[in-house]
């Protein structure tokens, strides 16, 4: 099992910036992915990013250039700096992790309003 621990998240205005946080613990081998999904209201959940423990990241196309994934692979630990956020990046993020099979966090609200 493997237990994942969020924080992180918040309020901020338009062009604003926030970084996330995600804690991995448990029964965590070396190869692994670790990273973000959020879900707007009404919204399926959707690709943020994600990285893996050898560094390799993918991003969702509408947080190109504006989102940053990092991670430290020795406190299993991942990061998502997000910058220029836009109200259309509302939503609830969700930390996730996958080794042999696909783990979710509890979730953070990032809100962006004026």
């Amino acid at each position: 099992q493997v237990q994942l621990v969020e924080s992180g998240g918040g309020l901020v205005q338009p062009g604003g910036s926030l970084r996330l946080s995600c804690a991995a613990s448990g029964n965590i081998f070396s190869s692994n992915v670790m990273g973000w999904y959020r879900q707007a209201p009404g919204k399926g959940r959707e690709l943020v990013a994600t990285i893996s423990s050898r560094g390799i990241t993918n991003y969702g196309d509408s947080v190109k250039g504006r989102f940053t994934i990092s991670r430290n692979n020795a406190e299993n630990t991942a990061f998502l700096q997000m910058n220029s956020l836009k109200p259309e990046d509302t939503a609830v993020y969700y930390c996730y992790f996958f080794l042999l099979g696909v783990y979710w966090g509890q979730g953070t609200q990032v809100t962006v309003s004026s």
